[in-house]
């Protein structure tokens, strides 16, 4: 059985993220979504909240499994008995950071590789951050959020505003 990890913060799952696990999930025969704790970031929504919308947004895809981890990557894919871990691309500048990271993993534990999986034209500039930054302006996150999470993620950005609509 082929395993795969897709890691990242996930704060919040965009449908950028939504598309790379759709993706990967028709590649391996199981594919674990693994919400990574980054003690150097302060998320929007709590490693329950992200799990629970990674849940949501992915109840169709049978092949799914999320989880989160404060470990090394390296070492949860050798506890998971996972060979591949998957990460999107969006750009070239992406690539940089993220091939350094896949040698890393490599150095710590061999039998671990790295897909890259470029992202498709119409999420190459989607990220968590520039959807946070779009929802603090209000602006219509359909496309950018799956529907399953936006009323969550609208919530969020009232409570963050003092349910203030500037």
């Amino acid at each position: 059985m082929k395993i795969a990890i897709y890691p990242g913060s996930f704060d919040p799952v965009t449908t950028g993220h939504l598309n790379i696990i759709r993706r990967s999930a028709k590649i391996f025969d199981r594919l674990i979504v693994c919400v990574m704790v980054n003690a150097g970031k302060d998320p929007m929504f709590s490693l329950e909240e992200r799990c629970e919308f990674l849940r949501r947004v992915t109840a169709d895809i049978p092949n799914v499994e999320v989880d989160f981890s404060s470990d090394l990557l390296a070492e949860y894919a050798r506890r998971k008995g996972s060979c591949v871990i998957v990460k999107g691309l969006r750009a070239g500048s992406d690539f940089e950071n993220e091939f350094s990271m896949a040698m890393i993993n490599h150095r710590i534990n061999q039998s671990l590789d790295t897909m890259f999986l470029t992202a498709e034209h119409e999420f190459m500039y989607l990220s968590s951050s520039a959807v946070k930054e779009l929802g603090s302006y209000h602006v219509d996150l359909s496309g950018l959020l799956p529907e399953q999470i936006i009323p969550d993620f609208e919530e969020r950005i009232q409570s963050i505003q003092g349910g203030n609509r500037s």
